[in-house]
């Protein structure tokens, strides 16, 4: 409950046709929770559809029934809150609540570029939680377009430097799973 996902998802009900290619032993390795106990992260990218963020709940879900903390959110939402955080001076508060969570989900990075607060926020976000906690990151972006989404080359280095050489990468592929969803329930 107060993880807040917004799928109620298991590892058991993913769809692992091979257009998606999803791994399913890598999956499986990955619900385990040992990528918790060593704080590495897990980054899923695809095309719009694919099941992401349907996929990172499937593993929040799994942490949290192993007994681990987690928090789901979008990251412009989450960007947003803290922003104004900042300007009400609650922001420490804030950050000590996120540097709590065994795993945060940050879903659709990269929707909007980052402005320069934004970029601030993420990597003290990014740097705080390094090599302690995880962080699981969804987006319809290639890993090589967070640089451009980030801005600011200097910052996107460090912030990509601790997000991606410990990370797990699931590209899923395929067409859209609601668009399939939408087609089967019309065809019933």
């Amino acid at each position: 409950r107060n993880a807040r996902f917004r799928y109620k998802a298991t590892v058991e009900g993913l769809d692992f046709h091979p257009e998606r290619m999803l791994d399913k032993n890598q999956l499986l390795r990955l619900a385990d929770g040992g990528y918790i106990k060593k704080g590495e992260n897990i980054l899923l990218t695809g095309s719009t559809g694919t099941g992401k963020s349907y996929l990172a709940c499937a593993l929040g879900n799994q942490a949290c029934a192993q007994g681990h903390k987690v928090l789901y959110t979008n990251t412009n939402r989450l960007l947003t809150q803290l922003k104004m955080a900042k300007a009400d001076g609650s922001s420490i508060k804030e950050m000590i609540k996120l540097e709590k969570q065994d795993v945060l989900i940050l879903d659709d990075f990269g929707i909007q570029p980052l402005d320069i607060q934004g970029r601030m926020l993420l990597m003290e976000i990014i740097e705080e939680r390094h090599g302690k906690k995880s962080t699981i990151i969804t987006s319809q972006l290639p890993v090589t377009a967070w640089y451009e989404v980030i801005g600011d080359q200097t910052l996107a280095d460090a912030i990509l430097d601790r997000i991606v050489h410990d990370a797990h990468r699931l590209e899923l592929q395929g067409e859209s799973l609601r668009k399939k969803r939408k087609i089967n329930q019309a065809n019933l």
